[in-house]
């Protein structure tokens, strides 16, 4: 295991996350500007990445940080940029939260909702009518979205639902308090409004998912596993640059996006070339199915509301990460503007992943297999009730693949009866509603340059008849996208639709221009109605991509301020103009997701379920680019083998 000492060392790369130096230099900046007073809280700090055009420039490259300020007094919002080399302030923006949407949820806000309820009357009378105290429960501070509610535009809100915790350790999810919501404005600290349709029965059977009642015996039949690499690991990270054989890398970490990986390039026999300039999870959004009244309001934005990156664990050797460990500590801001390291936030280590190719010819009599591996950057994240896995897999031949992995519990209502048609009983008298997993990753592409294009390729099928006369033939459609108005798309799994990002301008071996191509899993989009609230907000999740022209400032695919935002910005915004996209500098963004039904199965913890997309060269390499890769080295003991080695 290796730790890199760099959480408050000064930034060696234009695109490293801001140092714990830099952090308190910003902080002591606003402080001495008179913008973080004793009322006013950071809700988000973290580095503005310099303009492409300026990295490529080769001149001086700036230093520069952007902070969201929340006054909690007054709810006054300020979207600051400080120049951190000068120590100046570029600008600072008065944010209408009406129109524009709220600062993401700080985390003195989790803690408060529970006090400011404890105090009003109607909510001790709501628990007091079910036989509970205000210690009796616990609340989960919500997202509150932007409904048809009388009273709230520009209120910062959030929504409380109560769970009976019966001692400190008690995992209060398998116990919800039904029928009942409190919409509680953070600012004002009061409840705005209880929703009680009275007492209903609470779940109250023994939950707690380690607890040897629940368990049972353990297992005693599992063998140990190790994994190890006596030479280290084949990888180097210089700083943040990671570099795994030809593959190589910036590492980069965000309070909002968690990992953002820039700089995507692969060596191609001494050349090195691009693929992606920069590559993160833009955006999540978990919508739920259920229409009541306590839930129809239920979408978390987990990474423009929560900010994924903020919430990132802390991982631990042989449990979260196995094999040859090298951990990165990124270092976020908190409230208060101070930094807050998140030891062993990053895992970076390498996998065998099976088979890389395989043939056995008899023609010639020979054999041959190579082993595949893969490199491996991660991060994980606590939401709530949700974890969540965000892993990036770089292989030998040139492929990249992201997979997100949910895991953790499931959240929960009392189950309404049977054939109740918008959840699942997971237990008894327990539910889980229906709801979705959403993400967006935003790719930036630079497929050999950045004069790419997309192109749509579909199965295509060729009736019988002429030139076809025993129906065989199938072929391949290919359709150029060439304005981002043409360039939102949904997969279709029945057609094998994939999108080919080709360099324009480049053209391989066999005279047709390199590309890589995005294989989508295609599973549902978003569920929600057209028109709603919801698809309003997560316009960015209607369709499984969307294409448009890079430009400065178009970060995020739902909007800079998603908290109680009106559904106006992000990607829709962006592409009003109807750019061209063909031959362009183009950015790719690509929705994918689960849809969950939860099984009982899923409780009472949920094992990881996973989802994903796939990036892989079609025609960048003139041939197979991992034909250099050697064979197992002989000296690996294997009890199978006859004579306790393995040759490739």
């Amino acid at each position: 295991m290796t730790i890199p000492e760099t959480a408050t060392s000064v930034a060696t790369h234009p695109l490293d996350p801001l140092s714990a130096t830099e952090i308190t230099a910003a902080r002591d900046h606003l402080v001495a500007e008179g913008r973080l007073g004793e009322s006013v809280r950071v809700a988000y700090l973290s580095l503005r990445e310099p303009a492409k055009s300026v990295l490529r420039s080769g001149g001086p490259v700036p230093r520069e940080a952007r902070a969201i300020l929340l006054d909690t007094a007054t709810g006054a919002t300020t979207d600051v940029l400080i120049d951190l080399r000068a120590g100046t302030t570029i600008s600072a923006v008065d944010v209408d939260p009406a129109l524009s949407g709220q600062a993401p949820v700080l985390f003195e806000e989790f803690d408060a909702i529970e006090g400011i309820l404890k105090a009003d009357e109607g909510w001790r009378s709501a628990l007091a009518s079910r036989g509970l105290t205000p210690d009796d429960v616990r609340v989960a501070p919500l997202s509150a979205g932007i409904f048809d509610y009388d009273g709230e535009e520009g209120r910062r809100l959030l929504r409380g639902l109560a769970f009976v915790q019966r001692d400190e350790h008690d995992y209060a999810w398998g116990h919800p308090v039904d029928q009942l919501v409190a919409f509680v404005d953070m600012i004002e600290r009061k409840v705005v409004r209880i929703i009680d349709d009275g007492p209903a029965a609470i779940p109250m059977a023994n939950d707690n998912f380690e607890d040897p009642e629940i368990t049972g015996p353990l297992r005693t039949d599992l063998k140990p596993l190790h994994i190890t690499q006596p030479e280290g690991p084949s990888f180097t990270l210089d700083g943040n640059v990671l570099r795994w054989q030809k593959w190589d890398l910036h590492v980069g970490f965000d309070a909002r996006e968690g990992l953002v990986l820039g700089q995507i390039g692969f060596d191609d026999h001494g050349t090195r070339r691009s693929i992606v300039e920069r590559a993160s999870i833009a955006e999540m959004v978990v919508p739920y199915g259920d229409p009541a009244p306590y839930r129809s309001w239920q979408n978390y934005f987990d990474t423009g509301e929560y900010l994924v990156g903020r919430d990132a664990n802390s991982l631990e050797l042989g449990c979260d990460c196995l094999g040859e460990i090298t951990y990165l500590s990124p270092v976020v801001a908190d409230d208060f503007g101070n930094p807050r390291e998140i030891p062993q936030g990053i895992c970076i280590h390498e996998e065998d992943f099976g088979l890389l190719w395989k043939h056995t010819d008899e023609w010639a009599q020979h054999r041959s297999s190579r082993r595949q591996r893969r490199l491996v950057v991660s991060f994980f994240t606590t939401v709530g009730n949700y974890d969540y896995g965000f892993y990036w897999y770089f292989s030998l031949d040139g492929t990249i693949q992201f997979e997100a992995k949910a895991t953790g519990i499931v959240f929960t209502a009392r189950y309404p009866g049977e054939g109740y048609p918008y959840a699942s009983q997971i237990a008894p008298g327990l539910a889980a509603p229906y709801h979705q997993h959403l993400f967006c990753a935003r790719l930036d592409m630079a497929v050999d340059g950045e004069r790419n294009a997309v192109h749509e390729l579909d199965l295509k099928r060729v009736p019988q008849g002429e030139g076809n006369p025993h129906g065989n033939a199938f072929t391949r459609s290919r359709r150029v996208l060439g304005t981002e108005s043409e360039a939102r798309r949904r997969a279709d799994g029945s057609l094998g639709r994939v999108w080919e990002v080709v360099n324009t301008e480049k053209r391989n071996v066999v005279g047709e221009p390199v590309a890589y191509t995005l294989f989508p899993e295609g599973q549902p989009t978003l569920a929600a109605a057209d028109g709603s609230s919801i698809s309003r907000r997560a316009a960015f999740a209607t369709e499984h991509l969307w294409v448009t022209r890079y430009a400065e400032g178009e970060r995020y695919p739902a909007g800079d301020f998603v908290n109680q935002s009106v559904g106006s910005p992000g990607l829709p915004e962006f592409q009003k103009a109807d750019r061209g996209i063909d031959g362009e500098d183009i950015v790719l963004w690509h929705s994918f997701g689960l849809t969950h039904f939860p099984r009982t199965e899923d409780w009472p913890i949920m094992p990881v379920d996973y989802t994903g997309f796939t990036l892989k060269p079609t025609g960048f390499f003139d041939k197979n680019p991992a034909l250099d890769v050697p064979p197992s080295p002989s000296g690996h003991a294997c009890a199978h083998c006859p004579d306790g080695e393995c040759r490739c």
